[in-house]
C-alpha cells in the first residue's frame, strides 16, 4: 500500500519537473509543436523497445483503429494547449486550473458513460469551477488567454480520459497509451515544418530529458495504480501543487498570489470530495451486489 503511495509521489515529481522544463523551453522561444515532435520521437521508440523486450509487442496494436485516431486527434490538444498556456502564466496557476479536469470528467461521464451523479457531486462541480474563476480572475498572476489555454488542455485531457475508459472495454491499456502518443507524434511531425526553429544544444538535451521524465512519470503512475487502490493514491496527485510552487519559486522567483491559494483550496477540496463520493458510490454498488 505504501509502495503505491511512494510510486505516485515519484510520478508527480517527475511529471511536474517535466512541465517546468516545457515552460522553460517555451519561454526560450522553442515552438511547442517542436517540443511535442521531438518528445514523440523519443517516447514512441522507447515504448516499442520496452514492449518488444517484454514479448508483449502485440498489446500495442489496436483492435479498432478509427476510435483510436479520433481519440488521438482530440488528445493532441491537451499537451499543446497546456504547454502554450504555461508560457504566459505561473506554473502553479496552470497546475491548479488543470485540476478542473476532474469536474469535466464527471460531466462527460454523465453524458457519454451514463453515470449517475447526485446532488453532492453536482455541488462540488459548481464549487470547483468557482475555484477556477478565482485563480483566473483579474488578480491572477498571468494573462487571461494563458488560463483559457490551460482550461482547453484540461478539457481535452478529460475527453481523453473518458474515451479511454469507454474503449478499455475492448482495447488494451497499452494500445491506448501507444496510439495516443503515436497520434501526438504524427500530428506534430506533420506541422513541424511550419514551426521548426534551430535550437541550442542545451535545449535539445532538455527536450530529451523532458521525454525521459514523461515516460518515467507515466511508468511510476501506472505502477502506483497497479499496487494500491485508486482511492488511496489519487489524492497524492495534488502534491503537484507543492512541486509547482517550489519550481516557480526556485526557477522563476514567483510566489503564488493569494487568489491562487484560495482557488487551489476550493478546487482541491471539491476534487477530493468528488473522489470521496465516487468511493461511496462504488461501495454501495458492491454492497448491493453482495
Amino acid at each position: 500500500m505504501m509502495r503505491g503511495v511512494a510510486y505516485m509521489v515519484i510520478a508527480i515529481a517527475l511529471l511536474s519537473t517535466m512541465d517546468a522544463m516545457a515552460k522553460w523551453l517555451a519561454m526560450g522561444d522553442v515552438p511547442v509543436i517542436q517540443i511535442l515532435a521531438l518528445r514523440s520521437l523519443i517516447i514512441i521508440p522507447l515504448l516499442l523497445i520496452v514492449f518488444q523486450y517484454r514479448g508483449r509487442l502485440s498489446e500495442l496494436k489496436p483492435k479498432n483503429n478509427l476510435p483510436h485516431l479520433y481519440r488521438g486527434l482530440i488528445g493532441f490538444v491537451a499537451p499543446l494547449a497546456f504547454f502554450l498556456g504555461i508560457k504566459s502564466i505561473p506554473l502553479t496557476d496552470a497546475v491548479v486550473v488543470f485540476f478542473s479536469s476532474i469536474f469535466i470528467i464527471t460531466l462527460l461521464s454523465i453524458i457519454f458513460l451514463g453515470e449517475k451523479v447526485g446532488l453532492h457531486r453536482w455541488a462540488s462541480i459548481i464549487v470547483g469551477f468557482i475555484g477556477v474563476l478565482i485563480v483566473a480572475g483579474p488578480k491572477g498572476g498571468g494573462q487571461l488567454y494563458g488560463y483559457l489555454l490551460v482550461l482547453l488542455g484540461s478539457t481535452s485531457y478529460a475527453i481523453l480520459f473518458v474515451s479511454g475508459r469507454y474503449l478499455s472495454a475492448t482495447e488494451s491499456v497499452a494500445s491506448l497509451v501507444f496510439s495516443y502518443n503515436l497520434s501526438v507524434g504524427v500530428v506534430s511531425l506533420v506541422l513541424l515544418p511550419f514551426f521548426w526553429q534551430t535550437s541550442t544544444n542545451s535545449q535539445y538535451v532538455l527536450v530529451v530529458v523532458l521525454a525521459l521524465f514523461a515516460v518515467s512519470g507515466h511508468y511510476f503512475m501506472t505502477m502506483a495504480f497497479a499496487t494500491a487502490e485508486a482511492s488511496l493514491i489519487a489524492p497524492f496527485e495534488y502534491t503537484a501543487v507543492l512541486w509547482a510552487i517550489a519550481l516557480d519559486l526556485i526557477v522563476w522567483q514567483t510566489i503564488p498570489s493569494a487568489t491562487t491559494g484560495m482557488g487551489a483550496i476550493v478546487i482541491i477540496a471539491s476534487g477530493l470530495y468528488i473522489a470521496h463520493r465516487e468511493r461511496v458510490r462504488q461501495l454501495s454498488i458492491q454492497h448491493a451486489i453482495s
